[in-house]
């Protein structure tokens, strides 16, 4: 059974990502230590014993459409309750609506405990969280005071409603259609896919933010509006009033996240109320909609990519367990009566660590996006601007190199499972299937590639990215003074991928900037993934300087074990981003 690893995420927040450094500077108001780490270990409790054990459950028995309602697995309504009483959503919303206005950096690390426990409980809550910060920056005054405070409480729960059956990622091509109104409402008509969470009956009510177009508006992109269309609607005292015009329509089958309900939404048919269309009201300017779900989608990246970390955790910790169980054969060196423990095995113990390491990489490198976040929110001026370009460059890399680890750690512990991993009763197949939709929804990780290479490597005119890998390298010479000898050829390992960075980052700009845009792309997802393995053993060496004894030798011997086994890789990633277009190119006659 999964127990979250409160210790070590608290250590990763605080001497890798930051966040001690930032409550020392008083950049946090009053957070203490205390208070984190009170907050961190109550999370954790009540996702190891109450979110995990219901796991299962939520698997096995799915969601389910009956007689036009959603119902959720057995003892999940509960449990949703038992969450939003916790205060849970509120986290870091604004203090005015009812929220506690904590540093995301906590968020995420709860967010990672709930995914651990539960992927698919985890889900709904993301998505009101991620609605309720698009509100309040968005919305009007009059909306916020009605919906907000019921939505950061958690009374009420919200989804996204972006994609449509021949519009995924290309939202400018979608036909949902919003009309206007004299009372200064519009009435919205259209279909909505893969809309998590978009029916249940656990709260009252659920806020739906819908992108749609208005008659005039602009070709593409440019003429999306975003419209905020409640379940049910809300008078003015408020209290629910009459149900709206949408309902689900059905719900789809999943390879995972099986408890989690993944609506096809009607909206406008006439089914509900004196008239066709639902009632909606706009957030934001009319033709600005997709600017505003925006401040929704880069945080839920963030939080996918959450999704992956706990994946990862929640695997390995599965995957240790049973090798530690599993006794087979005899391993060098086994002096034990009968047959070793698999875990005794190199193989196994290669393979094991492995999982470790990518599960520590992916943590700290999301937790380090947080933490420049939180910088952007809690500094001013060229302060700001610069944490603001940071948690940008470390949006997509948090996003893809933490879920594609998902998908591999998965598949991992389900190799150390050996057969039995095949078989569903262990619970080790779950993970994997759980772990499949990550690096594919809330833009897929080729589309964070894109955005990684053409809009985030050019920030400040490459500046930022040549000033952030100049920080990586101070770390490998950190490394290499420290005398430490549990580093053993780490500092130059480190030096060696991070060469490899910086030839292909310069690469990378020199082909955008001389208009070779399509030789970039076609080793953008080479790129990201090299990246994300440089961030991964300079966080992990990050973790071993840091001036903490208590588990040093561990820290020192799994960045070892990464710089000497793992993020060699990064050579074959640079010569694929620097010499890989031409034969792609030369390839694609296999495809027509």
């Amino acid at each position: 059974m999964y127990k979250a690893p409160v210790d070590e995420i608290a250590f990763t927040l605080k001497h890798v990502a930051g966040l001690s450094k930032a409550i020392d500077e008083g950049r946090l108001g009053d957070l203490s230590d205390d208070l984190v780490d009170a907050i961190l270990s109550e999370a954790g409790r009540f996702a190891s014993d109450e979110v995990a054990p219901l796991a299962e459950i939520g698997d096995r028995q799915g969601a389910r459409l009956v007689d036009g309602k959603v119902i959720v697995p057995d003892g999940w309504a509960d449990l949703y309750r038992q969450w939003a009483e916790g205060g849970w959503n509120a986290l870091v919303a604004p203090e005015e609506f009812g929220g506690q206005a904590l540093p995301h950096m906590l968020n995420v690390a709860a967010l990672e405990m709930w995914n651990s426990g539960s992927m698919a409980f985890a889900l709904g809550p993301t998505l009101t969280m991620g609605a309720s910060e698009a509100l309040a920056a968005h919305g009007s005054e009059a909306l916020k005071e009605k919906f907000l405070h019921k939505m950061v409480s958690g009374e009420w729960t919200a989804s996204m409603n972006l994609t449509e059956p021949h519009a995924g990622s290309d939202l400018g091509v979608m036909k949902t259609r919003a009309e206007r109104r004299d009372d200064g409402t519009y009435r919205i008509f259209g279909q909505k896919i893969f809309i998590t969470w978009g029916e249940h009956e656990v709260t009252d009510n659920i806020v739906h933010l819908v992108l749609a177009r208005l008659p005039d508006a602009p070709a593409g992109t440019r003429g999306i509006s975003l419209f905020l269309v409640p379940k049910f609607l809300v008078n003015d005292d408020g209290s629910l009033g009459p149900r709206n015009d949408l309902h689900c329509h059905s719900l789809e089958h999943k390879l995972g996240i099986h408890g989690s309900p993944t609506c096809t939404m009607i909206y406008g048919d006439g089914k509900f109320g004196d008239e066709p269309g639902a009632i909606g009201y706009l957030v934001g300017e009319e033709n600005k909609g997709l600017a505003c779900m925006f401040t929704m989608m880069n945080n839920a990246r963030l939080a996918v990519g959450m999704q992956g970390v706990a994946i990862c955790e929640a695997a390995t910790q599965k995957a240790v367990e049973y090798a530690k169980e599993r006794t087979q054969g005899k391993a060098p060196g086994w002096t034990g009566s009968g047959m070793s423990p698999i875990i005794e095995h190199p193989d196994v113990a290669r393979t094991l660590v492995t999982m470790k390491a990518l599960t520590q990489g992916s943590r700290a490198i999301c937790y380090s996006c947080a933490h420049a976040i939180d910088m952007a929110h809690h500094t001013e001026g060229a302060d700001a601007a610069f944490w603001q370009e940071r948690a940008a460059l470390l949006t997509p890399i948090a996003k893809s190199f933490a879920t594609d680890a998902g998908v591999d750690v998965a598949s991992l512990g389900i190799q150390v499972h050996g057969g039995m991993g095949f078989i569903e009763e262990t619970g080790a197949a779950r993970y994997l299937r759980d772990a499949r939709i990550a690096p594919i929804y809330e833009g897929t990780n080729g589309i964070q590639a894109i955005d990684l290479v053409t809009r985030k490597l050019p920030l400040s005119n490459g500046d930022h990215v040549r000033g952030f890998i100049a920080e990586l390298k101070a770390i490998a010479d950190q490394v290499r003074a420290s005398n430490l000898d549990g580093f053993g050829a780490t500092a130059e390992r480190l030096s060696a991928s991070l060469a490899d960075l910086e030839e292909a980052t310069e690469w990378m700009l020199a082909r955008l900037a001389g208009g070779d845009a399509a030789a970039a792309l076609a080793g953008a997802t080479p790129y990201q993934r090299l990246f994300g393995l440089a961030l991964t053993g300079c966080y992990l060496a990050k973790g071993g300087l840091a001036d903490e004894e208590n588990g040093r030798d561990i820290r020192i011997a799994l960045c070892r074990f990464a710089a000497e086994n793992l993020i060699a890789e990064t050579t074959a990633l640079k010569d694929r981003v620097v010499n890989g277009a031409a034969s792609l190119t030369a390839a694609r006659a296999l495809l027509v």
